[in-house]
């Protein structure tokens, strides 16, 4: 196939993709083609490209809620779902922590504070460490925040225990910007002290983002 026949305007997004590879697409095409959306009536790329300036380009997309991404017409639940679970996976392709040490709460802030930077709601991850404070895994435990939910002891020590965690630290972020630990962050942290110390567990820290600064909850 000749260059000139796989570059016609007409071409399918997929077409193009797998002619010209991944880069040939705009955003617009990228976002119509992961989302498979189908607008009746109406050109696919083109509510692509409305979405994109619904939700202030590419970064506002990626940080988009599902109930707000379905209002757009020709895109449903699991075309939302698609959109949002490749932004996940680019985003943890960029900040893959393995391997990370977190040997002070400094360092903890340090790798957690770019992936809670992104999140409107308050989400509690919980960082799972060997036995040399090595990250094996960042998890997100709640969304919603301590003070609206209580920390999920359970499945914090569920998590680290899969995933074979010797040591582990908790981190959410306060949408306010505002990091200073509130009571209900106090309560949580003592609890899973305590529930850490019952299976033999290290607990390095539990540490509150607040746009860019952060706090230890002590």
């Amino acid at each position: 196939m000749s260059i000139s026949s796989r570059t016609l305007a007409g071409d399918e997004p997929l077409e193009r993709l797998l002619g010209l590879g991944v880069g040939a697409l705009s955003d617009a095409e990228l976002v119509a083609l992961v989302a498979g959306i189908e607008a009746e009536g109406r050109d696919d790329v083109a509510v692509g490209r409305e979405l994109i300036l619904e939700c202030g380009g590419l970064r506002g997309l990626a940080a988009a809620f599902p109930e707000e991404l379905t209002r757009s017409s020709g895109v449903g639940t699991t075309g939302a779902a698609r959109l949002l679970a490749a932004f996940e996976l680019a985003a943890r392709a960029t900040d893959a922590p393995t391997n990370r040490v977190v040997d002070s709460t400094a360092a903890i802030a340090d790798l957690v504070s770019p992936l809670l930077a992104r999140e409107r709601r308050e989400k509690v991850v919980v960082l799972v460490a060997d036995a040399a404070n090595r990250v094996l895994r960042v998890v997100p435990v709640a969304t919603g925040g301590l003070d609206s939910s209580p920390l999920p002891v359970r499945e914090v020590l569920h998590v680290v225990l899969r995933y074979d965690g010797r040591a582990f630290a908790l981190a959410h972020n306060h949408p306010s910007g505002d990091p200073s630990p509130s009571v209900q962050d106090h309560e949580a942290t003592d609890a899973m002290r305590r529930a850490a110390d019952a299976v033999g567990l290290r607990f390095l820290d539990h540490v509150v983002i607040g746009g860019a600064s952060w706090r230890t909850v002590r």
